[in-house]
């Protein structure tokens, strides 16, 4: 018997705001590093570039969950 550990009982509970803040999100920071992303498949970028993209965005959104803890 699988055990379902989700608060709602929805694995696809993400609300759709938050999916396109991430998105958007990952194409701003693409695009601040010079890195050609496009909608949908982008198998053609190097490892290297698609974990820039992805360190950045967890700083960003630590940087601004630490702006908002803090107040300002």
């Amino acid at each position: 018997m699988q055990k379902n550990y989700s608060s709602t009982g929805n694995e696809n509970s993400t609300k759709p705001q938050a999916k396109n803040h991430l998105n958007n999100l990952k194409y701003e920071i693409a695009n601040e590093l010079g890195v050609n992303l496009k909608q949908g498949y982008n198998g053609d970028i190097t490892s290297k570039d698609a974990g820039h993209i992805g360190g950045n965005m967890v700083k960003r959104m630590i940087e601004d969950q630490e702006r908002k803890m803090s107040g300002k």
